[in-house]
């Protein structure tokens, strides 16, 4: 059986060489066109005037678009339709795409687009929460709010009440390779479309409605992507539909590609936010009731906003039995690049809120905060019949208590948390802190019917396997992964299956490669294929020997019945000359799961993925300057289908995670202009910022839901457990003070932010 073994990645020797292509990389005709997008330089304005001669002189421009020219303005929006490929009228933040450029080379193009004169009648620009709220400049008509109990009453009713608002930032993607797509026309009017995507039947739909096409007409085609991260579930749509655009007009391939700095101006990033709490506890820290308000900025656009607001709702219980809550979420409209999906698509927000509110609550007790997060705890498995999550979802599969006792025996919690006051009480210039912060995170789309997925399996004649399915592959091994699910079916080596690239015209309908889903959707889909053509040979060989199929067993390459050994290629060869089909598709649906966004009510998750991290921290009171010292992890990802994969994956998450709440910090200036918009200024983690001491483990007990492999998804829930060096910089802070003083970091808590917690805890601001 492949599944469940550490093979490396199937792209890592092409990798290694140099030879994996992405689409910069794909050899296209001499006559291939480049383009670039001419961008707004006001947040908030109407288009006064428009001069582009300079631009159609410039050398190798061959076509200059502005909306003018598309009076049928194509719309790149994964929802509302309200994305103009190009600006009418009005711009809506700095970095909207104004005209664009078709000329011979990518750098002609971009100097062109350089010499656009655009003018414009500045408005009011709104670009911060507070700005939005004061216009009630919003995309729902007031906020959701859910509530589940009596949450005034339960905290009038406290022994304490605890408050506090913090600013949470948001987060570039950073992919590796940038956003990029090509498009050659074809004939009879179709087109090819290569994207780097990971949802290719949205391009498919959103280029085949501006091309007034069938989606037949359009096939989309991805081999990989150089990351994704969410940040290329909707917005790569743009440049796939200019290229086809281009295309059609010119009767040339044409392909397009951002810049860095381009890339940086024109993308969403991950929702930016304000959280406000206000919890009633117990003497030992117990959250009697709570109350959540969300303000998120989301920017010119609805895009995906909101099922990502509604999913930092889903997940503001975290691990924690919250018998009175209510949250009430904003989401406000600004002039600022339109936020998107963000590996963990808003649960991350939701999470960091409760897990501050723990934090803040054994501060004010005085108690340890892991005793006080257990002792808010959700009940072990099925040992509390009805508890149920604020959106009324059983919680029925709770792990926590024993991930978490294990993961503080492995990592020797205790006896270090009583180190570190030791140390610390004797150092006074570097203080070190630790935190533990456990996950829960519910896998499905919150879109019900986004949980389906389709593959096509050929076996040929020689025995070799061809596997094509709706998953992207942006790294994390989703082809690996299902590879060794398909070979483990026919019991063959997982070499023996050819990968191939995820395609609109083999299998339609596509979901996006988010949500951790990928393998969830896909796997099965591929394993209910193969399946399918084991099923047909086992009939066939059955019959040949006159037994019943299921004694007939598919091992080591090998077909086993009624005493017999044959080698799989032989038997698929019989097959063949036999008439059977060899080839499938296969389709899988997510059972079990209802939801009803607009009542906050229903089971919008098939199972929940936990796991817990153990982070320490040092920071230098002076400078605020902070190091991640050790890491220990423990996660759940079920029966894990390939271990190698998932502890990358994991691995990847917590750095990532990391690096969102303490380095990655995005500054608009008072003209809603982004500043940092290059590496030069924008501080993602490096391999130097890794924790000195990185161990992860996973957990190993299989999935309790009917999974494929019985394995969870492992792409969104480790991201969480960065939250932990937050927390731990956090707890290092108060090492500072005389514990009278919270000290409420904001994130991302850069060296300037922990001096000033610093500065707060000892009473200096």
């Amino acid at each position: 059986m492949s599944a469940g073994l550490s093979l490396p990645h199937d792209a890592a020797p092409l990798q290694v060489k140099g030879e994996a292509r992405y689409i910069d990389d794909l050899p296209f005709p001499a006559n291939a066109l480049h383009l670039a997008f001419g961008l707004s330089t006001v947040a908030h304005g109407e288009i006064t005037g428009i001069d582009l001669s300079a631009v159609r002189a410039a050398p190798g421009v061959v076509m200059v678009l502005s909306a003018e020219d598309l009076p049928d303005m194509p719309d790149c929006s994964p929802s509302a339709h309200d994305e103009p490929l190009l600006a009418v009228g009005k711009v809506h933040y700095v970095g909207q795409p104004v005209f664009l450029v078709v000329a011979e080379s990518h750098l002609a193009a971009r100097k062109a687009a350089k010499l656009g004169k655009v003018s414009f009648k500045e408005l009011p620009a709104l670009l911060t929460v507070d700005d939005a709220l004061a216009a009630n400049s919003r995309f729902e008509q007031g906020p959701v709010t859910w509530t589940k109990g009596d949450a005034a009453g339960a905290i009038a009713n406290a022994a304490q009440v605890i408050e506090g608002s913090f600013e949470v930032g948001g987060q570039e993607h950073f992919y590796l390779e940038g956003q990029v797509a090509a498009a050659v026309p074809l004939e009879g009017g179709d087109f090819h479309v290569m994207s780097s995507t990971q949802h290719p039947t949205e391009v498919q739909h959103k280029v085949a409605h501006a091309l007034h096409l069938p989606m037949s007409a359009v096939r989309v085609e991805v081999r990989r992507m150089g990351g994704g991260f969410g940040g290329k579930e909707s917005q790569g749509n743009a440049l796939a539909i200019a290229c086809a655009v281009a295309a059609r007009a010119l009767g040339r391939p044409c392909r397009m590609r951002y810049d860095r700095d381009d890339d940086m101006v024109i993308t969403g990033k991950r929702h930016d936010l304000r959280i406000g709490y206000r919890a009633g506890i117990d003497a030992e820290g117990r959250v009697l009731g709570i109350e959540f308000l969300h303000l998120f900025r989301c920017g010119w656009s609805q895009d995906l906003s909101l099922p990502v607001a509604d999913r930092a709702m889903l997940h503001a219980d975290n691990c924690y039995d919250l018998p009175h809550i209510r949250i009430e979420s904003h989401r406000l409209k600004t002039n600022t690049q339109s936020a998107t999906a963000y590996r963990g698509f808003g649960g991350p927000q939701g999470i960091v809120g409760i897990e501050r509110v723990m934090d803040h609550a054994a501060f004010a007790v005085g108690r340890d905060p892991s005793a006080v997060r257990k002792l808010n705890f959700y009940a072990p498995m099925d040992a509390k019949a009805g508890q149920t999550t604020p959106y009324h979802m059983p919680v029925e599969d709770f792990i926590g208590h024993e991930l978490v006792a294990d993961l503080e025996r492995t990592s020797g919690y205790a006896a270090r948390k009583t180190e570190i006051a030791a140390w610390n009480a004797g150092s006074p210039i570097l203080k070190r802190g630790l935190s533990l912060v456990p996950v829960k995170f519910g896998i499905s789309f919150t879109l019900t019917w986004l949980n389906q997925a389709g593959a096509l399996v050929h076996v040929y004649q020689d025995g070799s396997i061809a596997l094509n399915h709706g998953g992207t592959e942006m790294g994390q091994g989703l082809f690996q992964k299902i590879a060794q699910v398909t070979a483990g079916v026919f019991g063959v080596d997982t070499g023996v299956v050819k990968i191939t690239a995820t395609d609109t015209a083999k299998v339609p309908n596509t979901s996006a490669t988010a949500a951790s889903s990928g393998a969830d959707l896909n796997g099965m889909a591929a394993r209910i294929a193969a399946e399918t053509i084991k099923g047909r040979l086992a009939d066939f060989i059955a019959e040949k020997h006159q037994v019943k199929p299921e004694t007939v067993k598919f091992v080591d390459g090998t077909v086993r019945v009624a005493g017999e050994v044959y080698a799989w290629e032989k038997v698929v060869a019989w097959a063949y000359q036999a008439r059977i089909s060899l080839s499938s598709t296969g389709y899988y649906a997510t059972p079990k799961i209802t939801w009803d966004r607009v009542k906050g009510q229903g089971r919008p998750f098939f199972y929940f993925a936990y796991g817990a991290a153990v982070t320490e921290v040092v920071i230098d009171r002076l400078t605020g300057e902070n190091r991640i010292l050790r890491v220990d992890i423990l996660h759940d990802t079920g029966t894990s289908l390939n271990p190698a994969l998932d502890i990358g994956q994991v691995e990847g998450a917590y750095v990532q995670g990391a690096g969102w709440l303490t380095t990655e910090e995005l500054v608009w200036d008072g003209k809603g202009k982004l500043t940092t918009h290059a590496p030069s200024t924008y501080k993602i983690p490096a391999s130097s910022d890794r924790p000195r001491v990185f161990n992860v483990a996973l957990w190993g007990k299989p999935n309790r839901e009917d999974s494929v492999g019985k394995s969870k998804a492992v792409g969104e829930p480790p991201f969480n457990l960065g939250i932990s060096a937050f927390l731990a910089l956090s707890d290092a802070v108060a090492a500072c003070g005389d514990g009278s003083v919270y000290p409420a970091l904001d994130a991302p808590a850069t060296a300037e932010r922990v001096l000033m917690a610093v500065r707060r805890v000892e009473g200096r601001v």
